[in-house]
C-alpha cells in the first residue's frame, strides 16, 4: 500500500453512493422475491469480492454470511466450489453466473454460462443473481478505488 491519499469516492458524491444503496436493497429485495436463498445472496457477494479481491467486501460479506448462520467450510472453500459437496444446483448455477458476470473482461457471458443458468434458475433468479453480481461488482469498484481501510 502507499501513503498516497485517496479520495474517498462514496463520500465526495455522498447523492451517487445513496443510489447505489438503494439499488442494493432493491436488488436484495428481488432476490427473495425470487426465492434465493438469503445466504447464498451473501456467497455470490464473497465470491465476486474474491475475485475482483476487495478486502473490505470481504471482510464484510463473511461476518454477514456467519451470523447468518453461513457453514465456515462453505466459505472456506467457495473459491473451489465446483470441486466440493457443499452446494446444491441452485447455488452452482447461481455461483457460475456470478463469475461470468464478475469476469465479464475475460471474455464476457458466453451463452454456455448463461444458458446453465437458466436451466436450473427461474427467469427471476437469473434476473437476480445478474443484478446481485452488477451491485457487488460496483461496491468492490468504489471500495477498491477508495482504499477503504481493513485491519492493522
Amino acid at each position: 500500500m502507499t501513503n498516497h491519499q485517496r479520495v474517498n469516492i462514496g463520500e465526495q458524491h455522498p447523492a451517487a453512493y445513496k443510489a447505489l444503496i438503494a439499488l442494493s436493497s432493491e436488488v436484495e429485495d428481488a432476490a427473495a422475491a425470487a426465492g434465493l436463498n438469503p445466504l447464498l445472496v451473501e456467497l455470490l457477494r464473497i465470491r465476486a469480492s474474491q475475485i475482483n479481491g476487495c478486502a473490505f467486501c470481504l471482510r464484510m460479506h463473511t461476518r454477514a454470511a456467519l451470523k447468518k448462520g453461513e457453514n465456515p467450510d462453505r466459505i472456506a472453500v467457495l473459491p473451489a466450489w465446483e470441486e466440493t459437496d457443499y452446494f446444491s444446483e441452485t447455488d452452482r448455477a447461481a455461483l457460475r453466473l456470478t463469475e461470468a458476470i464478475t469476469r465479464v473482461p475475460d471474455g464476457h457471458v458466453s451463452d454456455e454460462d448463461f444458458d446453465a443458468a437458466a436451466a436450473v434458475l427461474t427467469a427471476d433468479q437469473v434476473s437476480a443473481v445478474a443484478w446481485l453480481a452488477t451491485v457487488m461488482n460496483a461496491f468492490n469498484r468504489v471500495a477498491i478505488t477508495s482504499r477503504y481501510p481493513v485491519g492493522g
